[in-house]
């Protein structure tokens, strides 16, 4: 049986409380609340082998988000997927 998102755009972002999507803002991309820091580039600099100091080191981030963030992402994969 499968279980949770298929990947990361499958997530309900709207339920994370560190992420916000503003119109007008990076363009409604999905950011870590009250930054200009989109989620998908955390993901891809981490996904392309950065670690969480390097990525801390080259975006206006904190370790309190970035594990904020990760425990998002782990719970969500944990639910069973919702089917229109």
């Amino acid at each position: 049986m499968e279980t949770g998102p298929k990947n990361m755009a499958d997530l309900d972002w709207a339920q994370c409380p560190i992420v916000e999507s503003i119109p007008g803002k990076v363009s409604g991309a999905w950011v870590l609340r009250g930054t200009r820091t989109p989620v998908k580039v955390l993901f891809e600099n981490l996904q392309a082998g950065l670690s969480i100091d390097e990525v801390i080191e080259q975006f206006p981030v904190n370790r309190e988000q970035i594990e904020s963030l990760m425990a998002f992402v782990a719970r969500s994969l944990d639910k069973p997927p919702r089917y229109g």
